[in-house]
């Protein structure tokens, strides 16, 4: 049986609450993700999307070179043990409303994140999600 551990993705982008919004969006571009997770000394404070950047800083028209990814975090962290089944990851991001997961070991450190479209290419590897998913990035 597959776990969550199988599936997720391994590589996590910290960065400092006081992180401009600007150098995060540069460091998913070249990390070739799109989240990274936000730290306030050594506690986790957020996580911060491609899709928040676009949301709360680029169409509110604040300059990203100023604002902070602290300051548009989403904060509401929801995790899942690294040895839970993928069918359980969906019934909690359904539950909690959620696109990610933040994936823990047994010691609850931080050892990947989980997206919806790891899940689809995992449940579905001929789904169209999966095929939008696993495409190179247009840049």
């Amino acid at each position: 049986m597959r776990t969550i551990a199988d599936v997720m993705t391994k590589q996590v982008i910290y960065l400092p609450a006081e992180t401009t919004v600007d150098e995060a969006a540069q460091a998913m571009r070249k990390a070739d993700i799109g989240d990274v997770v936000v730290t306030d000394g050594p506690a986790l404070a957020g996580i911060v999307t491609d899709r928040d950047i676009v949301v709360r800083a680029v169409a509110e028209r604040v300059d990203p070179r100023r604002m902070t990814v602290g300051s548009i975090a989403s904060n509401r962290l929801v995790m899942i043990q690294e040895d839970a089944s993928p069918q359980e990851a969906v019934r909690l991001m359904r539950r909690r409303a959620v696109r990610r997961l933040l994936v823990c070991d047994t010691d609850r450190q931080l050892v990947g994140i989980l997206s919806l479209s790891d899940l689809a290419m995992h449940l579905d590897p001929s789904s169209v999600l999966s095929d939008i998913s696993e495409a190179s990035p247009n840049t």
